[in-house]
């Protein structure tokens, strides 16, 4: 069986890592080129945004020892932050023990909303457009025929009525008509932009009320990714903790994330530490994702844990995350950028609904990294040795010097370049 658990992996050069990932993802040549200086060209480049005067690189690195519904794969993950990819790695790696994460992920159903504004009789607009529901469902079919003929299309719709009270301001009544389009493989903002705009005339004949905004919303809370996995106190056994206490201190951090807002922040801010790196490196919208997970943590008014962790009567830990999950694997970055499309590729070229179940155990296998460091040592023992490796780079440190001098950073307690500096000249003489 071709697997992701590649053992010693971080003790090889990077060219030693492109051509173990390589075989296993089999990439051709190009392929793997697109990882190295064959990436971007300040051409392409210049043909995705306007005002190209230049590009910035980022470090690609690979999540090792992801088993996500019994199948194996190494995860692209675009990120400049230290001990994300480790941490992200070394969780999969537990969690493989206790068979891997499983995931569920919805159709990839996004919402378009068309909003009428100053609206004078709220309930007999919406009474209007809701009786008019079947003309404007016929007038949303056929705009993407192609996306139907994969199976996509009109999902339905549904008429809201808004009041706009802010104190202190004069209020407003507003009407909304949702419709929910599948967009298959694709993220599908521009599909269903295309249909707001093509049902705002209608919408203003039916009701006699002028039409606002007509665009997607980025809560796409009917296209939800969930993952999840359980974890026998066994093989969360650390050398100055037992697994059990482990299990306890993970399942006591989400009770605070749940609890308190504040937490919850940084809490939820470590879950996408492990998902926009995929989303990143697969081309696809991180600001989006961010919108919609962070407005689906205050669905129920207070802002609150997108993961949850519990200890069962035997002990095992039960870790789960759900969020909106707004993917596409066809079109966009995915044509323009040779090393997003060497990405998917890498995780072998999967369908919208197969990559947004990856990126949500990414996210739990992140968090769970996150939970059990502060549970335990403490996250900034874990920071600190890869500010070490930082440090010694500005210190000067070649390749082959820079593990030593880490670890003499670390024993001492002192990350200054000024110390890791002595370090180096001792090792030298």
């Amino acid at each position: 069986m071709n697997s992701s658990r590649i053992s010693g992996f971080y003790k090889l050069l990077p060219a030693e890592r492109l051509a173990r990932v390589q075989r296993f993802a089999r990439l051709g040549p190009e392929q793997a080129a697109a990882f190295g200086d064959a990436g971007l060209s300040l051409d392409r480049a210049n043909l995705m945004i306007e005002n190209v005067i230049g590009r910035m690189s980022l470090p690609l690195g690979v999540g090792l020892n992801f088993r996500v519904d019994d199948e194996d794969v190494v995860v692209p993950m675009v990120i400049e932050e230290p001990s994300v990819v480790a941490a992200a790695s070394n969780m999969a790696r537990i969690v493989r023990e206790a068979g891997g994460f499983h995931t569920e992920v919805d159709d990839s159903v996004m919402i378009g909303q068309v909003q009428l504004v100053h609206v004078r009789d709220p309930a007999a607009t919406a009474a209007a457009l809701q009786a008019a529901l079947p003309e404007l469902s016929r007038k949303a079919t056929g705009i993407h025929t192609m996306v139907e003929e994969f199976g996509g299309g009109l999902r339905g719709m549904e008429v809201r009525t808004l009041r706009y009270e802010e104190p202190g301001q004069r209020p407003e009544d507003m009407v909304v008509l949702h419709f929910f389009f599948d967009c298959v493989d694709a993220m599908g903002a521009n599909m269903v932009n295309t249909i707001a705009e093509h049902l705002a005339p209608d919408i203003e004949r039916i009701t006699g009320e002028t039409v606002g905004l007509r665009i997607l919303s980025n809560l796409a809370s009917r296209r939800l990714a969930r993952a999840r996995c359980v974890v026998p106190a066994a093989l969360l056994d650390m050398e100055d903790c037992s697994g059990t206490e482990v299990a306890r201190g993970i399942a006591a951090a989400y009770r605070f994330a749940w609890a308190d807002p504040w937490r919850a922040a940084t809490h939820n801010k470590g879950i996408m530490n492990g998902i926009d790196p995929v989303v990143i490196a697969t081309g696809n919208d991180w600001r989006a994702i961010e919108a919609g997970a962070h407005a689906w943590a205050a669905r129920d008014g207070q802002y609150r844990s997108l993961s949850r962790w519990i200890v069962d009567d035997d002990g095992a830990l039960h870790g789960s995350i759900e969020l909106p999950m707004q993917i596409g694997v066809i079109g966009g970055t995915i044509r323009t950028h040779p090393t997003v499309a060497a990405s998917h590729a890498l995780l072998g070229n999967p369908s919208a609904r197969k990559l947004s179940g990856i990126i949500a155990a990414v996210g739990l296998a992140q968090n769970m990294g996150a939970l059990r460091a502060l549970a335990t040592e403490g996250i900034q023992r874990g920071h600190m040795r890869m500010h070490a490796r930082a440090v010694s780079v500005q210190a000067g440190a070649r390749p082959e010097e820079v593990e030593a001098v880490v670890l003499a950073l670390c024993d001492c307690g002192e990350y200054t370049v000024a110390r890791a500096q002595q370090v180096l000249a001792g090792l030298r003489a």
